[in-house]
């Protein structure tokens, strides 16, 4: 039964996820916004609506030792899959693609969108990471109040950014007329598919959690590494649509603003609600995701482009904590 609902549920988020790429460059076309604001904040916040309401749920109405390792474990374990799969995900999108004659080999993307997004998201991670090992209440609560105003500013930054969406979007699945659509079809359109996200995504995170359990798993362990893939999904399918379509800058953009978000909200409500006492498998893994965030960011700062095999090569990240785990476990 748990197979027959992870694929029923993998279905619906990735219809949901073909449904908000749609109406979401849409509300970005109605209302003049740029690739980076379509990409890195409405596209990336509202897929990661489902990463976002697990620590909430397990660290703010759930509670216990338990709940709050899976909380932080699902906090500091999104924008290490962000780094380090999603990335992977990305790469074998492009080059899937290319086989198929859908797109060149070559990544476009808007260098200032990447590095604007990634220093961010250095910054907000490593000061999350920091806390986690300086336990002073007042600073946690300090640095909380600190990161929700840096990301507020973020997307301050990013809406007055340039950036050019583009003309070449499909009719809304809810108008299907190439011309503008009424505002709230688009409306409609994005509140139907973030409600589906958040239903497959539930749905994704409870099954495989059981399966997880079931193997005998650690509860930060399993959040760390099993919940994040589940959550991850929007974004990764979202990506995957983009590259098809040959927009990467809002491809990586999705994923590159959600690592920004995730290491500011979902950060805060943590280092608020939780002890924040990091144990070392959770700053193994954020100390992977700053690696992998800061080779992008320098690659991008001394060769001005990412290829797919630098995407690709994130997947090493990941391994890399795996074969972590695996020795740790022994």
């Amino acid at each position: 039964m748990s197979i027959a609902l992870l694929i029923i549920a993998l279905a619906v988020i990735l219809a949901s996820a073909e449904l908000f790429t749609n109406g979401v460059e849409w509300f970005g076309r109605r209302y003049e916004l740029g690739e980076g604001a379509v990409g890195s904040i409405l596209a990336a916040v509202g897929t990661a609506l489902p990463e976002t309401l697990v620590p909430i749920i397990a660290i703010v109405f759930t509670g216990g030792a338990a709940a709050e390792q899976v909380g932080i474990g699902a906090i500091l374990g999104a924008p290490f899959m962000l780094a380090s799969l999603a990335m992977v995900v990305t790469a074998v999108a492009v080059v899937v693609f290319y086989w198929r004659g859908r797109r060149p080999l070559a990544v476009t993307i808007n260098e200032g969108v990447m590095r604007r997004d990634l220093s961010h998201f250095l910054i907000a991670y490593a000061l999350a990471l920091l806390a986690g090992v300086i336990h002073v209440r007042a600073l946690h609560y300090g640095l909380a109040v600190g990161l929700m105003i840096f990301y507020c500013y973020y997307v301050w930054e990013t809406l007055h950014a340039e950036g050019d969406l583009g003309e070449d979007t499909k009719p809304l699945y809810f108008h299907r007329d190439p011309e503008m659509p009424h505002t709230y079809r688009i409306f409609l359109q994005i509140g139907v598919a973030i409600l589906g996200i958040i239903l497959g995504a539930e749905i994704f995170v409870k099954e495989v959690q059981v399966l997880s359990e079931t193997l005998g798993a650690a509860p930060l362990i399993v959040s760390l590494l099993v919940t994040p893939i589940a959550t991850e999904l929007p974004e990764k399918f979202n990506s995957v649509l983009w590259i098809r379509s040959r927009k990467d800058t809002l491809a990586l953009g999705n994923i590159t603003g959600a690592m920004v978000f995730q290491s500011t909200f979902p950060v805060s409500v943590g280092l608020v609600f939780a002890t924040w006492q990091l144990t070392e498998p959770a700053l193994v893994a954020g100390a992977l995701a700053l690696f992998s965030g800061s080779v992008f960011y320098l690659t991008l700062r001394i060769r001005h482009r990412l290829t797919w095999w630098s995407l690709g090569g994130a997947g090493s990240v990941y391994f890399a904590y795996l074969v972590y785990v695996f020795v740790h476990a022994s």
